[in-house]
This record gives structure tokens, C-alpha cells and sequence, in this order.
């Protein structure tokens, strides 16, 4: 049997808090990726998983949620089936600018790459 959803937080590279519910034997990390005013892009980790192992295996379907009222993001991917074949989720998202008006573009990309607890039922 799965477990239950955990919540995590992360801020991104704007100083913006995130929340994270997540299924603990599935998600390994989130990142979140931005244009700078320069033209260059910053990726950075928004969250890490603090579990080393995935102690049993995920349900039939796995759900990520990410909520950030601030910058108007509440998302939530939901992988059926085979979650081992499903390695990297990415969901790219219209914000509200930081100054100046208009939006800016922000990706989410959410990894699965738990590797398995040597002590868990296979």
C-alpha cells in the first residue's frame, strides 16, 4: 500500500515560497527554471526530498502539487500506471512579473529517481 501525500516548502530564485505535497516513495526533487532580466537562465533546486530510499513501492497513481499563492501557481501533475518509466515531469507556467508589469515564463521539472531501500518489500 502507497503512503500518504508529504508536504515540503522551497523558495525559488525570486525569494518566493512554495509549497510541495508529494508522494514520498516517487518524487526525488523539484527545479524550478527562470529567465533572468540578462537573458540567461537560472535553474535552481526549489525542493529535495529528505528521504535517501523509497521504502515501498508508489501507488497506482502518484500526484505532485505545487502552490504558490504569491505568484498565482497551483498545479498538481498526477502520474497513472508505471511510475518507474516516468523519470522527469515538466510543466512550464505563465507568473505575474516581478516588477513592470507583464509575466515572466517559470518551469517546474519534478524527477523520480528514488533509488529502492535495500530493506523494502519488492
Amino acid at each position: 500500500m502507497a503512503r500518504h501525500n508529504r508536504e515540503g516548502v522551497g523558495s525559488d530564485q525570486h525569494g518566493f515560497e512554495y509549497k510541495v505535497s508529494y508522494q514520498p516513495d516517487w518524487l526525488r526533487h523539484v527545479k524550478v527554471t527562470r529567465r533572468l532580466p540578462s537573458g540567461r537562465q537560472s535553474t535552481m533546486t526549489l525542493f529535495r526530498n529528505p528521504v535517501e530510499f523509497r521504502r515501498r513501492p508508489p501507488g497506482e497513481r502518484v500526484r505532485t502539487r505545487i502552490t504558490c499563492p504569491d505568484q498565482e501557481v497551483d498545479l498538481e501533475i498526477t502520474v497513472r500506471g508505471d511510475q518507474a518509466g516516468v523519470t522527469r515531469c515538466s510543466v512550464t507556467c505563465r507568473v505575474p512579473a516581478r516588477e513592470g508589469g507583464g509575466s515572466d515564463e517559470v518551469t517546474f521539472t519534478l524527477e523520480n529517481d528514488l533509488p529502492v531501500s535495500p530493506e523494502s518489500p519488492r
